[in-house]
């Protein structure tokens, strides 16, 4: 599925009208999924903040289902995409191989809030509308990506770390910035500074904790 939730291979191509209001909607409805999840969100809500009428909302998307499968389609590829990049650079360090990561997790989570919390909002329900998309994409990339690091601890590029809860932590700590997004923004005194502080932060917490150990 493209990423104005059109379907793709062999069908008509949208004409720029139709592309232009699937955006529409599709940019209303992430507002929407993120602030009041799918079970609290409505079609009469994403409707009015498309500037639409429901009957025309209908036309594009025939159900509030299909508009959340279309944003978590879109979703998935974006946001896999830093973790497909992880160590296909020739040459690059392994320890900085994982701190790009590690900041381009963080950035997203500042440039991409309401995409997080969509995310997040689907996998606290059990993720119905995307467990095939964890099933079929998510597990081999997180697999391989885990045998990966594992051989670069093997051969004493990065400290002792166990891949798989590595991953959680980075995806933690990065994502609690978009997720908690209302909470951060209360309890940061420098809002100014923010984003750079948390950068810096994040950026020591896990270099300290990857960076090989100097042998004695």
């Amino acid at each position: 599925m493209a990423e104005d939730g059109s379907p793709e291979g062999g069908t008509k191509p949208l004409s720029r009208i139709q592309a232009r209001n699937r955006r529409r909607i599709l940019e209303a409805a992430l507002d929407v999924f993120s602030q009041a999840g799918f079970r609290g969100a409505t079609l009469d809500q994403i409707a009015e903040r498309a500037g639409m009428s429901k009957p025309n909302v209908l036309y594009y998307f025939d159900s509030k289902d299909s508009i959340h499968v279309a944003l978590l389609n879109a979703l998935m590829s974006r946001w896999l995409a830093p973790l497909e990049r992880l160590g296909t650079r020739a040459g690059e360090p392994p320890l900085d191989a994982l701190m790009a990561y590690i900041r381009r997790k963080l950035e997203m989570s500042f440039e991409m809030p309401r995409e997080s919390r969509l995310f997040a909002g689907e996998v606290l329900q059990g993720a119905p509308r995307m467990a095939p998309h964890l099933d079929s994409t998510l597990k081999p990339l997180f697999d391989e990506k885990c045998a990966l690091i594992r051989r670069w601890v093997d051969e004493g590029q990065l400290a002792t770390v166990d891949p798989e809860h590595l991953l959680y932590s980075i995806w933690a700590v990065t994502q609690h910035y978009a997720d908690f997004e209302a909470q951060v923004g209360a309890l940061t005194a420098d809002q100014a500074t923010a984003r750079e502080r948390a950068a810096t932060h994040v950026d020591a917490l896990f270099f300290r904790l990857l960076a090989p150990r100097q042998k004695t």
